[in-house]
């Protein structure tokens, strides 16, 4: 019984983590096609695609325009 709450629990960090990078990757200033890439190998590989994401995933925010 603990062992499926646990799995549970870890699998719901998961799907945070996995949301949360799906939105910073929607947010940086990366190009439309690396987004759609980096979304898919986040939502077809949850945990490793999550690794990568933090690894090599695109960094900072929308580029500013003055």
């Amino acid at each position: 019984m603990i062992d499926m709450q646990i799995g549970g629990l870890l699998g719901l960090l998961i799907l945070i983590a996995d949301i949360y990078a799906i939105v910073k990757t929607l947010q940086s200033g990366a190009s439309t096609g690396a987004k759609v890439l980096w979304i898919l190998v986040v939502l077809i590989f949850p945990v490793v695609g999550l690794l990568f994401w933090l690894l090599f995933g695109p960094r900072g925010g929308r580029p500013v325009h003055a």
